[in-house]
């Protein structure tokens, strides 16, 4: 006998944790299309030199390769090491995220396409880390992206897209903004532009360790303490007052060109935000984000939960060369993510959904009188026509079986008809809320339940 059991990192999702996520992807959803973003989407899998050099050192450890179908055995000779024999036996892999799938979607469909072109996409991604909380091998992504436009407009639509969704989730977040050219003149200043991406992998990892370690790690890849010590001023420089940050960051990278742009750039989001209502999220200037995925390379922004512990909510940056690696350069990109998953575990935790998505069916006919059944199966069919989502008991059981269905199941109210109330035109509704009984005309019965399931 076979033990049921599920592969790390995935779940499970009972009906009402389904509905609970269809809540989320549908307000997302609902938050995309009044900023103009079209759907796509793209296969489960892709090739795996689609993928690999995309991410960087760490992100291609991640990557679920799919193994070749066939004989195998002959490709595992020629293998020089485990690196090569991967990739000789797997030429295909599950996708990582849906940002370089895109990229390839719109460089196979360029002249399909109209630029600006204003995707979104809702689809699962893999990747093989290490499951912890809100940390899980298959996962949800909800990408919005715009490609086709240099101007940092589209970073402040995607901000106020943010805050809006967030907005009507009820949810308190904080939205961090950053610069990758801020880290390209940290890295120039330390002595060596080719650290940018140990320093930029390095510090991505704040999140989950402490600055003891981080400097460790770049010590471990050759930094000299000179080098550690610029970074340990730059990052400091995130606690000073919002209104001294970027003139004390470009004082000290001593006015680097690549810094200077990045002012410019950030400066100009900042003030195109600031008239926010008061009751969405703040923005402010991080410099310890990184953003560690190499095809970042203007502003890098990321959501954070001001109520639970937990990893960001989002995240996402400008790429202006990602095309250009299939094939297509000068088609310049700005998207963000939104974190579904770990939004979901926030929301649960604080208690934040609305009591409506725990609630499938709105009506249970209990089964009573059989003489009735066809009359009650066609009321049934009624309600539904009109939008109430209604259930007919199927087996002649006793009534109080029946009403703990209905409890259990969360039914907020129950209808029983009778040859008594159907000589009268009537049926007996409980409301199992409050526990009131009354009887409803059958010809206000469609009325009589909307305006019952809209008291609560």
């Amino acid at each position: 006998m076979i033990k049921p059991a599920l592969p790390k990192g995935t779940r499970d999702f009972a009906p009402d944790a389904v509905r609970k996520r269809q809540y989320l992807f549908q307000t997302i959803r609902t938050c995309f299309e009044l900023f103009g973003f079209e759907p796509i989407e793209t296969p489960a899998m892709e090739n795996l030199s689609t993928l690999l050099g995309k991410y960087g050192e760490e992100g291609d450890k991640l990557i679920f390769r799919i193994l070749n179908n066939g004989n195998i055995l002959p490709l595992a000779q020629q293998a020089k090491d485990n690196r090569e024999l991967a990739n000789l036996l797997c030429e295909k892999a599950l996708r990582y995220d849906l940002t370089i799938p895109f990229a390839r979607y719109v460089v196979m469909n360029q002249h399909q396409v109209v630029f600006p072109f204003r995707r979104y996409q809702i689809q699962p991604v893999w990747r093989a880390d290490r499951p912890q909380k809100g940390r899980y091998r298959e996962f949800f992504q909800c990408d919005a992206d715009i490609v086709g436009s240099h101007s940092l407009l589209n970073e402040v639509e995607l901000i106020r897209l943010y805050q809006l969704v967030f907005s009507r989730l009820s949810l308190r977040v904080s939205i961090r903004i950053n610069h990758r050219k801020f880290l390209q003149a940290l890295a120039e200043c330390c002595g060596n532009p080719s650290w940018m991406p140990v320093i930029t992998t390095a510090l991505d990892k704040l999140d989950k360790t402490s600055m003891q370690q981080v400097e460790a790690e770049l010590q471990e890849k050759g930094l000299p303490e000179h080098a550690l010590h610029l970074i340990r001023e730059y990052m400091d420089l995130s606690t000073q007052p919002a209104d001294n940050r970027l003139q004390s960051v470009l004082e000290l990278l001593k006015h680097h060109p690549a810094a200077a742009e990045a002012v410019k750039d950030v400066s100009f989001v900042i003030e195109q935000l600031k008239n926010t209502p008061s009751a969405w999220a703040s923005v402010d200037v991080d410099f310890t984000l990184a953003r560690g995925l190499d095809y970042y390379t203007g502003l890098i922004l990321e959501v954070k939960s001001l109520e639970a512990e937990m990893g960001s909510l989002g995240g996402g940056g400008r790429y202006d060369n990602l095309t250009g690696l299939f094939g297509l350069p000068g088609v310049p990109g700005v998207g963000i993510s939104f974190g579904v998953e770990r939004i979901y575990d926030v929301m649960e935790s604080l208690q934040r959904f609305p009591a409506s998505t725990g609630m499938a069916t709105q009506v249970l006919w209990l089964r009573m009188d059989d003489a009735l059944l066809t009359q009650v199966l066609q009321y049934a069919m009624e309600l539904r026509q009109e939008g109430i989502a209604t259930e007919v008991y199927p087996d002649a059981v006793k009534m109080d079986k029946q009403l703990k269905y209905a409890d259990k199941k969360g039914i907020p109210l129950v209808l029983m008809l009778g040859s008594r109330e159907y000589a009268r035109q009537m049926v007996a509704m409980k409301d199992l809320r409050s526990g009131v009984q009354t009887e409803v005309p059958l010809d206000r019965l469609k009325e009589t339940i909307q305006l019952q399931l809209a008291v609560r």
